[in-house]
């Protein structure tokens, strides 16, 4: 099998899994899409399939939610943030030049809390009710708000990182190992 359909194949199982595990965890949402953004953006060369990977996985989780109507899986102007979200993660991760244990840490943690603050600034700027309030104290209380979702949000991109370099480090070193003759 050559490396190009290799890759495929890999961005293809890894988007179907997130998309499944993001459906099948709801609504605690322990999904791996943020860390496939991060490691799309730091191991996949071409930055075409980088990008579409974790939008490929959301938009496949949010058609189940919509077809067996578990969730709003198509929610507004709102969705077009998270979306864009997941390509600041993926940005982030492009930043990436060496897998290192202390690397895939500290990118794992700084994209949580990336995506965390894009996103409620998200909901802040298309809440369609006043819930916060305006300028930058409703800004704040949003922000606030979400700050039982880090905890997890933490735990579930720092464990799926993890899955995700370790398994393509190990693999590197399998299938690169000398044969001693």
């Amino acid at each position: 099998m050559s490396q190009n359909k290799l890759n495929i194949l890999m961005a293809v199982v890894l988007i179907i899994f997130a998309a499944f595990m993001k459906v099948l965890t709801y609504p605690h949402s322990f999904n791996p899409i943020i860390a496939i953004s991060l490691f799309s953006g730091a191991m996949i060369t071409d930055r075409k399939m980088a990008f579409a990977m974790p939008l490929l996985a959301m938009f496949f989780s949010d058609v189940i939610f919509e077809v067996f109507n578990i969730a709003p899986g198509f929610y507004g102007w709102a969705q077009i943030g998270n979306y864009a979200s997941l390509l600041a993660v993926t940005l982030l991760g492009f930043a990436m030049k060496k897998i290192t244990v202390l690397h895939v840490v500290g990118f794992s943690i700084a994209s949580s809390l990336l995506f965390f603050v894009l996103s409620n600034t998200n909901v802040f700027v298309f809440d369609t009710y006043p819930t916060y309030g305006s300028g930058f104290n409703g800004w704040a209380k949003c922000l606030l708000a979400g700050i039982p979702f880090v905890k997890n949000g933490l735990i579930t991109d720092l464990c799926f990182s993890t899955i995700l370099f370790g398994g393509y480090v190990l693999m590197q070193k399998t299938f690169t190992r000398k044969v001693i003759a």
